[in-house]
């Protein structure tokens, strides 16, 4: 089972970009992230075609977030949970086959200190006790999307300049290796011990040109999902194509029949 996470920067304009990567990468799972609009106006039939079911948790102009499969989607869960008067569209958790899949788009908490990044801070406490939940059931699950995390220095084309950037902070940082601590893979990093492998490259200031990106888009796996992943990347061919979405999508394989 292939299973990947995009992060689209609105699905009205990356849909062409969208739909041709469907069709060319054919991931069993997909997890999208910023879809920038309301259920309603999500481009259901053009990506049915395609052989996908579909679950969406949208939101107008902000957030949103999807996920696609080639199998049926099961006990579909949106937002998460802990927070009954959080409205923003940053989670949807399924499950496929044997997998459970969470999909997420954690806030940015920019700038700080301040509201937005207290808001993160307490996102990721939630994340962690779904985590926790998750795990307690010792089944499959993948947590994946846009983690607005860079977890090490590495993970940043220039820390120090991004150093009072919401995605380096060590509070976010923490909260990151809380979940890997709680026995959670970051899959990319079994096959990239280290490195550059960014996901993400700013529009401004020939970023892409210039590999000038941030890794903060990950898979993190279960103990079981892990002991299935047989394959993990990052598809950099749609960052560089026209009109393209300022993430690239990372992916992984899992050996489930």
């Amino acid at each position: 089972m292939k299973i990947a996470s995009w992060n689209v920067n609105s699905i009205k304009a990356r849909l062409p970009r969208v739909t041709e990567w469907l069709q060319e990468f054919s991931p069993d799972v997909v997890m999208l992230q910023e879809l920038k609009c309301i259920d309603e106006n999500f481009p259901f039939m053009e990506i049915e075609d395609l052989g996908y079911n579909l679950s969406v948790h949208g939101q107008k102009s902000y957030n949103g977030v999807a996920i696609l499969s080639k199998h049926p989607i099961e006990d579909v869960m949106i937002g998460l949970p802990g927070d009954e008067n959080d409205e923003q569209a940053r989670y949807i958790e399924a499950t496929i086959k044997t997998v459970r899949i969470g999909g997420l788009y954690l806030p940015n908490g920019n700038p700080l200190p301040g509201p937005k990044f207290d808001y993160k801070l307490a996102w990721m406490d939630r994340l962690i006790v779904r985590a926790k939940e998750l795990l307690a059931q010792e089944e499959m699950f993948i947590l994946g999307g846009d983690y607005n995390c860079c977890p090490k220095d590495e993970d940043c084309y220039d820390p120090i300049r991004l150093a009072g950037d919401a995605l380096m902070q060590p509070e976010t940082r923490d909260r990151y290796f809380t979940l890997l601590n709680l026995g959670l893979t970051d899959a990319l990093r079994q096959f990239y011990p280290s490195g550059h492998n960014y996901t993400y490259w700013d529009y401004q200031g020939g970023a892409w040109q210039k590999d000038n990106g941030l890794r903060i888009d990950h898979l993190l796996l279960s103990p079981q999902a892990a002991d299935r992943l047989v394959k993990c990347g990052i598809d950099r061919v749609p960052r560089g194509k026209e009109r393209a979405s300022d993430h690239t999508p990372i992916w992984c394989e899992l050996d489930i029949d």
